[in-house]
């Protein structure tokens, strides 16, 4: 699936390293701190805070001018983040999922209740079919063998761009994973798309079923809204622009999409990309092989 996600780091969401270490080790913050200081005092970026700000990751308190203060109780749980993301290689969604294993969050991040249809049941019955083991599926994809298993429980919602990589590593079409279509030949109406949500601000309506070789997809992106990550996976995407603005970054460029511009490219190259208008943007975007 374009754009939903990262999977640069295989993980394995343990609890081996205590966060205890980190507030029994970590010097004294002073109050308040905003985001430029907490990131030169973890060797992260702004941007990474900020993106796991909107994940609820932190939830920082704002002055008159709206600038981000941080405590220190943000910054100890920023600073257990940092190391499970650099020591451990743990991707956003098991770094989530562990911050709450270990209380740290008090349930406000990570797993977030499925709705029906789940695609859990799917998952687990193909996982048992091939006789592979949670921890298995969950190194070769990139998330903890606990976010996986609450997936597979319905008890955890998972991006496209998860959902893609498992549909991608069981060797089937992503739409598999979703709710049945209700058409049954090659003619899908407007009414019988359906759609996938997997970033705050971005939804990706479905365009076809079947054994296809590509996979169609139309994006509807908020402004602002996008891929804050850099990731890469096999496969190719061809992009046209309906309406708006893209911005894609690749290969140390940023390209400007405006309406009408059209855009393809290796997806194995590292890319990220956003909606950086006014307006929301409104693209078909095309991935080969299909699976999300």
């Amino acid at each position: 699936m374009p754009g939903l996600g990262s999977r640069q780091y295989p993980a394995s969401a343990r609890a081996d390293e205590a966060p205890t270490r980190f507030q029994d080790s970590m010097k004294k913050v002073p109050k308040p701190l905003k985001v430029g200081a907490v990131a030169r005092l973890l060797g992260i970026s702004a941007a990474m805070i900020r993106s796991w700000e909107a994940l609820g990751l932190t939830t920082p308190a704002r002055n008159q001018a709206r600038y981000r203060l941080y405590t220190e109780a943000d910054v100890r749980i920023l600073r257990r983040a940092t190391h499970l993301r650099k020591a451990k290689r743990l991707n956003t969604p098991a770094i989530l999922m562990q911050l709450n294993q270990e209380g740290m969050l008090n349930g406000r991040a990570g797993c977030r209740p499925e709705k029906k249809p789940s695609p859990g049941p799917i998952l687990r019955r193909l996982r048992l079919q091939r006789g592979i083991s949670l921890y298995t599926v969950a190194r070769t994809i990139g998330v903890s063998k606990g976010f996986l298993s609450n997936l597979e429980r319905s008890r955890c919602h998972a991006s496209v761009k998860i959902l893609g990589d498992l549909a991608r590593y069981y060797r089937i079409a992503g739409f598999s994973l979703v709710e049945p279509f209700p058409s049954k030949g090659p003619l899908l109406t407007a009414r019988d798309r359906k759609t996938l949500r997997g970033l705050p601000g971005v939804r990706v309506e479905l365009l076809a079923f079947g054994a296809t070789a590509i996979e169609p997809h139309l994006f509807r992106i908020d402004p602002g809204a996008g891929v804050r990550e850099a990731y890469g996976h096999d496969g190719e995407e061809f992009v046209f622009l309906i309406r708006g603005r893209l911005e894609i970054e690749m290969d140390g460029r940023q390209l400007q999409l405006q309406t009408g511009d059209a855009f393809s490219f290796n997806s194995k190259t590292p890319h990220r990309w956003r909606n950086p208008g006014k307006i929301k943007t409104l693209a078909l975007w095309i991935t080969t092989p299909a699976g999300f």
